[in-house]
């Protein structure tokens, strides 16, 4: 199965949420926004993770968020993107909503494309005023998983790459250390049809056991529904 098989074939096919470029976007409903303090009021450190199906609307909700502390803290925002767009041949369906998804965002923001090192890019560019926003968890376990084209067969036991495990215990401990506002959106896959496939089938068990540990992590986690955020765990800021 090629590298992108897996995270097409379950509608996750952009950086980040593509239903939240364009015109889908415009209609969507008012995505939910923290009372805003005078600008410049420092911010305490948090972790939220954003959770949503394809074209839920979860990408939009976490450029809002993140838009939000900036204007409470003057602080800088750095969105790390963790597709890859430097396929051969080259994907024309990737390459509009990146290029889409780069028009969307504010130009100050600080831009880090990221596949694979995710905690070292985090590591890189936190700081104490600034806000991170890692656009998306989902693709960025696809690519560890599939690191140099690794091929996997299609029954039987998979055996993922060295770097699969390293690079996720990585972030894992890279999180509590974080200082500022991370900001982590990732898939919610496991509520449909699992298609057949060892391999997807191991993506989906290892998508769920992340986002859990990522959650238990989080001070907050929102679930995007139809563009509308609810409430999973932690309230709002004061």
């Amino acid at each position: 199965m090629e590298t992108k098989a897996i995270v097409k074939s379950l509608g996750i096919t952009g950086p980040a949420d593509p239903a939240s470029a364009g015109a889908a976007v415009a209609s969507a409903p008012e995505t939910e926004t923290a009372p805003q303090p005078q600008a410049g009021t420092a911010a305490p450190r948090t972790l939220t993770l954003v959770l949503g199906g394809a074209r839920s609307g979860k990408s939009h909700f976490a450029e809002q968020l993140a838009t939000d502390h900036a204007m409470l803290t003057c602080g800088p925002v750095t969105y790390i993107a963790t597709a890859r767009h430097d396929a051969e041949p080259a994907d024309e369906e990737m390459e509009l909503r990146i290029a889409l998804h780069r028009a969307r965002r504010p130009a100050d923001w600080a831009l880090v494309e990221e596949p694979v090192h995710l905690a070292d890019a985090l590591y890189a560019h936190a700081r104490h005023d600034g806000c991170i926003l890692v656009d998306c968890v989902t693709l960025w376990l696809n690519n560890l998983i599939f690191d140099e084209n690794r091929a996997y067969p299609e029954y039987g036991v998979i055996t993922p790459p060295p770097a699969f495990t390293e690079e996720i215990d990585a972030l894992l401990t890279a999180l509590p250390m974080l200082p500022g506002h991370v900001i982590l959106v990732s898939n919610e896959i496991g509520f449909g049809v699992v298609p057949t496939g060892a391999i997807t089938r191991f993506y989906v068990d290892e998508l769920g056991r992340l986002n859990q540990k990522l959650a238990a992590a989080a001070d907050r986690v929102r679930l995007l529904v139809a563009g509308i955020p609810v409430a999973v765990k932690g309230a709002d800021p004061a």
